[in-house]
């Protein structure tokens, strides 16, 4: 089993589309997708379930594209 992990990476607009647009093309053609991490390797599979959150708290605003799914 995994160790615990808790990240968050900022991205440029340039780097966040691009990801996401790879995130796309895997999700229509059915595969599984592959992201780097802070420098670790995360494999997303195709059965995987994704959800969109928004957050308001004191004045700050947030919205998390999720991708949650369980380990192997």
């Amino acid at each position: 089993m995994k160790d615990d992990r808790d990240i968050e990476k900022e991205y440029s607009v340039t780097e966040y589309v691009a990801k996401l647009r790879r995130l796309a093309d895997c999700l229509e053609a059915g595969e599984n997708f592959e992201i780097q991490i802070a420098g670790e390797r995360i494999y997303v599979p195709n059965r995987a379930v994704f959800n969109i959150e928004h957050e308001r708290e004191d004045g700050e605003e947030e919205i998390e594209f999720q991708i949650k799914w369980k380990s192997a």
